[in-house]
């Protein structure tokens, strides 16, 4: 490779892992070719649904030109994605964005394959069975839970084939690599989030209820919980003893995990304790979607906007327009097109017998279990979203169309925000 291309390559691959901070000018949206369908091969069970086509255009991919030079590799790339309940997110976002990020990045259309595996543990490791027995050199595996992460990693490592856990870290084996975006950071965001808006909406003497995610299934969930848990209360922990009490006049009824993320026992878990303490006047969620199912007491409660604070992650459509609406103060949005472009850049690398560099490969992440673990990783930067930027981040990236987002708050709540 030329000098000149190898420097052009680095310049991408900076921008890629540092592109998406908050001080950082977002790529725009652009009108590429979506990716082809015949790209994205759907999970082998018959029985199913089909996967819903992107309702967004995918964001701007010039970056991946640069390591077509770089794209040297032989051997097929296999991309396995959990499921399409937890979070639209995998079939709407990450199955195009990583589809496009490989054909921008020179890959043909036989090189590598999209797979979903509908919610099934049982399913998901049978699809990576597969793609190992059909020769497959890297998976790309967003485990649908760490036991799941362990199985498919312990296959790939018997076989010889490097695995790179996507979005969930997988703590497990020597040739694993990690691509998400900094979890404990999440956290933090949402975590001062929380508290800024308590501020703003006047919260006082607030006693606070905290529904955390999955981290009965996620390791991710408990980084998420550990930032939030060490801004609001001073406690870098998983779960925050009843009774805790921060500067800001604040006290903590319960923090209780969803298992499993899911959302329905979300707010089952928050209309009990709301009953059990009508006094809750502010809430911690470790997503939108918990946020969303926290609201949907709330407002059945009679509670209108900008009363109780809720906060959450994903930047989702739902949550954004709760976010216009004055029921959620903010949600985190890790652009997924720059994580489908880290993972196919780091796995561009891999896949030429290259060795990636540190300006791709930026950090490690740490089990949150053992402290002694630890993986190399590229760790993406996290942007809190409130109404004051929803236009010029996630509606200015392509992750949202403003109709649709105006749509479904109100045409008065985008007007207030500046959202047009």
């Amino acid at each position: 490779m030329s000098t000149k291309k190898l420097a052009a390559s680095m310049i991408a691959i900076a921008a890629i892992v540092t592109g998406c901070s908050s001080t950082a000018t977002a790529s725009p949206a652009a009108t590429p070719t979506p990716a082809t369908s015949a790209a994205v091969t759907p999970a082998p069970t018959p029985t199913a649904a089909p996967t819903p086509q992107p309702t967004v255009i995918p964001a701007d991919m010039s970056a991946m030109a640069p390591i077509k030079a770089l794209n040297t590799g032989t051997g097929e790339v296999d991309v396995i994605l959990p499921d399409v309940t937890t979070s639209a997110r995998y079939a709407v976002y990450d199955a195009p964005y990583l589809a496009q990020a490989f054909l921008a990045a020179g890959y043909a259309a036989s090189d590598f394959k999209i797979q979903n595996a509908s919610g099934a543990a049982g399913t998901e490791v049978a699809i990576a069975q597969a793609d190992i027995t059909g020769g497959a050199k890297i998976l790309i595996v967003d485990p649908l839970d760490g036991p799941t992460g362990k199985q498919i990693q312990a296959l790939a490592e018997a076989a010889g084939v490097t695995m790179v856990s996507y979005d969930r870290a997988t703590f497990q084996g020597a040739k694993t690599y990690y691509v998400s975006f900094n979890n404990v950071n999440v956290g933090k965001l949402i975590g001062q989030g929380f508290l800024d808006c308590a501020k703003a909406w006047g919260v006082t003497n607030a006693k606070v209820f905290t529904v955390d995610g999955g981290q009965d299934t996620d390791p991710n969930a408990i980084d998420f919980a550990k930032g939030y848990n060490s801004v609001v209360w001073g406690q870098a922990v998983a779960q925050v003893a009843d009774g805790a009490t921060n500067s800001a006049g604040m006290t903590l009824v319960h923090e209780q995990l969803a298992p499993g993320w899911d959302n329905a026992q979300g707010g089952t878990i928050f209309q009990q304790a709301l009953t059990a303490h009508p006094e809750i006047n502010a809430t911690i969620e470790a997503n939108d979607g918990l946020a969303g199912a926290v609201i949907a007491d709330l407002k059945a409660a009679g509670v209108g906007a900008k009363k109780v604070p809720t906060v959450g992650q994903d930047a989702s459509p739902a949550g954004l327009a709760f976010v216009l609406q004055g029921f959620q103060c903010g949600t985190v949005y890790k652009p997924i097109y720059l994580e489908a472009e880290a993972a196919v850049t780091l796995v561009t690398y891999l896949r030429a017998g290259t060795t990636p560099p540190a300006t791709l490969l930026n950090g490690t992440t740490t089990d949150p279990t053992n402290s002694a673990v630890t993986e190399p990783a590229v760790l993406l930067t996290p942007i809190w979203v409130t109404s004051a930027n929803i236009e010029t981040t996630v509606i200015k990236d392509g992750a949202v169309q403003a109709a649709d987002l105006c749509a479904a708050a109100g045409a008065d709540a985008c007007t207030a925000a500046g959202v047009k």
